[in-house]
């Protein structure tokens, strides 16, 4: 066997821990960002966050200005294309060092960061929300029940879903009171009719038949169409939830006017009674960047409260020179990843202003006339415009929102497939979908559009869409079916 040496070449892509760094902080919506520098900065004390906004922003340099355009009237078809996943290095120029002062990326025109407290310095306090549960016990302190009684109707309340419902049935109720109570089935029900017309009224329902009688049940008994409306709750709930007035009206032998009433009775109802009492706060969007138009143009800038203010610590930085051997070393560590980081935050700000710059040029028709002016746009086209690879670009447009004229949007809700027109042209899905919108709004409620009757409306307006991507699009946006929308006259 001989031995001997062979030299061989080839290429092999390595990312840096910061570069890796730098991409992970790129794809990371605005929260998981701030809690992600927080954990770093606990961890390296070189690392601080600044409430002030230090005298050298930037930002109005970054200020686009995208020229008036006509709006196209494409409209488009599905959603972007959300790319590659291979990693790249165009998110971070690592070529100078970052300066001592806090990072503040705001436009010029913002100061610090909201005062969240009062003129006297003290937090706000809001209460807890109360529970469901809490709000029908409180109403069950003040019934006129017997020991026996509240047993049960607190095991019945302990049992209702969040919607307003007992989900497990009578059965596990009976199951979960107390051995030695001895209660029958007829005892359990007897209660539970009680706790229904606690406020608000239908909660312990076993289903929506259930429900919705008993709050019809509240009503006066003179109230028009009431005993229509619980002949129909009661037998023919099906029929009701197809809209299939002519049909209700044949089996009732009632006329369809009268159903037509009935029907905005129950409709009046609420069949999630519990819903209103979730105590899950509301979560609010808060933009990256804003679209503005000034003067006749579009100008994009970043939102300088959704942007970190991270800094260097001076004094830390000034022990470095004192320090000496093993802790000299480890300060200098930490101080060369806290540049990398601060760097990295930089080319991430910039990264995504460029993007919804791109993004803005290319949509300032449906900023200007609405989503009927919608182009088709994909992720290679924006990518090649501003020189980064299609993974960016999904990475930059995911989680990341844009507050416009006409409201706030992800940025990946500009991005969708074109379809094309008679005029050799395309247009994008959101644009064909509002044209979807917009003719099922204006139709005849007595005989509504078929999906072949709008993908013929849709072709005399220039637009080659079949009948089956009709009802996709209409599906998608939650539109009945025709029959399902068809109103007596």
């Amino acid at each position: 066997m001989k031995t001997g040496l062979q030299f061989r070449l080839n290429q092999q892509l390595t990312l840096t821990p910061q570069l890796q760094q730098a991409i992970r902080l790129l794809q990371l919506s605005q929260l998981e960002l701030e809690a992600e520098l927080r954990q770093i900065a606990e961890s390296n004390p070189l690392l601080e966050f600044s409430e002030d906004s230090p005298d050298g922003a930037i930002g109005d340099e970054n200020n686009y200005e995208a020229a008036e355009t006509a709006p196209a009237p494409a409209p488009a078809s599905s959603s972007d294309s959300d790319g590659a996943s291979s990693d790249d290095a165009e998110a971070v120029d690592w070529s100078d060092s970052p300066g001592d002062e806090p990072i503040d990326f705001s436009n010029g025109s913002g100061g610090s960061r909201s005062n969240h407290g009062d003129e006297d310095g003290f937090e706000p306090q809001n209460a807890a929300p109360e529970t469901l549960q809490e709000h029908l016990l409180w109403q069950l302190n003040l019934a006129h029940m017997t020991p026996r009684q509240r047993t049960i109707a607190t095991v019945l309340i302990d049992a209702i879903n969040a919607d307003g419902y007992l989900g497990e049935g009578l059965e596990a109720v009976l199951t979960a009171l107390p051995s030695d109570l001895k209660a029958s089935m007829e005892e359990v029900e007897s209660v539970r009719g009680i706790v229904q017309r606690f406020d608000p009224t239908g909660v312990a329902s076993l289903d929506l038949r259930d429900c919705l009688r008993v709050q019809l049940e509240q009503f006066d008994p003179s109230t028009p169409h009431l005993e229509l409306a619980l002949r129909i709750v009661d037998a023919e709930l099906e029929l009701l939830a197809r809209n299939d007035v002519i049909k209700l009206a044949r089996r009732l032998r009632v006329e369809p006017e009268d159903v037509a009433a009935a029907s905005v009775l129950i409709r009046s109802l609420d069949p999630r009674p519990g819903a209103a009492m979730d105590p899950t706060p509301v979560e609010y969007v808060a933009p990256d960047v804003y679209a503005r138009k000034d003067g006749g143009r579009w100008r994009v800038s970043l939102n300088p409260d959704c942007q970190p203010r991270l800094g260097l610590n001076q004094h830390y930085c000034n022990l470095i020179a004192q320090a000496r051997g093993e802790d000299a070393s480890w300060m200098r560590g930490q101080l060369q990843e806290a540049r990398w980081l601060i760097k990295s935050l930089e080319s991430r700000a910039e990264t995504l202003l460029k993007v919804a710059e791109a993004i803005v040029r290319r949509q300032s028709a449906f900023l200007d006339y609405g989503p009927e002016a919608m182009h088709p746009l994909v992720l290679r086209e924006v990518a090649e415009e501003v020189g980064m690879h299609e993974s960016t670009i999904s990475r930059v447009t995911t989680r990341k929102y844009i507050h416009t004229p006409r409201g706030t949007f992800e940025l990946k809700h500009f991005f969708s497939s074109g379809v094309s027109t008679e005029d050799g042209g395309s247009a994008s899905a959101t644009a064909i979908q509002a044209m979807l919108r917009k003719l099922v709004d204006a139709e005849d409620t007595r005989k509504p559009l078929s999906d072949q009757a709008i993908a013929e409306e849709l072709r005399r307006k220039g637009i080659q869409v079949a009948r089956r991507t009709v009802a996709k699009y209409r599906e998608a946006m939650r539109i009945p079916s025709s029959s399902e929308r068809q109103r007596a006259g």
